[in-house]
């Protein structure tokens, strides 16, 4: 409605300028003798997603050693893995299918809106978990008390929703600026920041909504993770045997991981200097964080957990 109301306003006033209507996915166009490699390869990426996500949701609902709130938000957390991959690995894959990389501008809005949905959910899910290692290993007699399952469902909720409102407005801003010019983005998903440097005018005001949106709901996870890992790592180091600290430490140590992936991989996509890093770079941090973490998320949280790989084995057959 936004877009073609534009376009009258442009038509009446007789503005000779160009409206954009799509946008071109330049993805690896620079690459065309690979694209029937890199199909193969983003294809077993995203089933080996799937398959290996979706174990861990089937596990954590059935297996009865697996029904605490850690494995409750490890399910939770595999399905967002699923979702927040789907919203690019299909598009992409598509485009290398065939050849082509044009987005209507109404899809481009959507796919930018879900994405940033999933990532910021993604983000407020880490800090719970964060939160979860913290009650159990510095509260442990209060911990089935504070960690109930309505205050986890209540979490799970929370992380999914918070932060809609806020990131459906920020993404109306983004695509309420005037595109008059060029409409190809050198990036292999719709995102805010080559979209910004595609429009006509001031872009302050949104740049400013963006970073303020970042700072909620990006960085203040980040700084409860931190906390809540100070604390935990305190209280390790007081416990009087090294079975003990061993044991609370493995319990962490696959937390720590994937957000060391998510938001190091992240952080050097959004966060970089303008001229900091080619476009090329920027496209591989990208997939790095929107197919790499989910990846290797299962793999993480199997290869160093016992009860997942005990339940793993009762599962799948020998």
């Amino acid at each position: 409605i936004h877009y073609f109301h534009r376009q009258n306003k442009n038509t009446m006033s007789g503005d000779n300028i160009t409206i954009v209507a799509e946008f071109i996915l330049l993805g690896f166009s620079d690459l065309p003798k690979l694209q029937g490699f890199l199909f193969g390869m983003f294809l077993s990426i995203y089933l080996c997603i799937l398959i290996g996500n979706g174990l861990l949701i089937v596990i954590t609902k059935i297996d009865p050693s697996l029904q605490t709130p850690m494995y409750f938000f490890l399910g939770n957390f595999s399905f967002l893995e699923i979702c927040y991959t789907s919203v690019t690995i299909p598009r992409m894959l598509a485009d290398l299918w065939t050849h082509k990389g044009t987005i209507s501008f109404v899809a481009c809005a959507v796919q930018t809106c879900f994405l940033y949905i999933l990532g910021v959910a993604e983000c407020l899910l880490l800090g719970v978990m964060a939160y979860d290692r913290y009650v159990a290993i510095c509260k442990p007699l209060y911990y089935p008390l504070i960690m109930n399952h309505k205050v986890c469902v209540q979490l799970i909720v929370v992380s999914w929703v918070i932060g809609v409102p806020i990131l459906i407005e920020v993404t109306y801003q983004v695509f309420s600026l005037n595109f008059c010019g060029p409409n190809k983005l050198n990036h292999v998903f719709c995102d805010a920041p080559p979209l910004i440097e595609l429009a006509c005018g001031d872009t302050y005001k949104i740049e400013v909504s963006l970073h303020v949106a970042a700072l909620i709901f990006v960085i203040t996870p980040f700084l409860l993770i931190l906390i809540s890992y100070v604390k935990i790592i305190t209280t390790i180091l007081r416990l009087p045997s090294n079975s003990g600290r061993s044991k609370a430490f493995s319990t962490c140590f696959s937390h720590l991981m994937v957000v060391g992936l998510f938001y190091g991989s992240g952080s050097i996509v959004y966060l970089r200097p303008k001229s900091g890093h080619s476009a090329g770079s920027v496209k591989v941090f990208a997939l790095f964080y929107t197919t790499v973490t989910p990846l290797f998320n299962p793999l993480i949280y199997s290869l160093r957990n016992k009860d997942v790989i005990a339940a793993l084995r009762k599962l799948l057959p020998k």
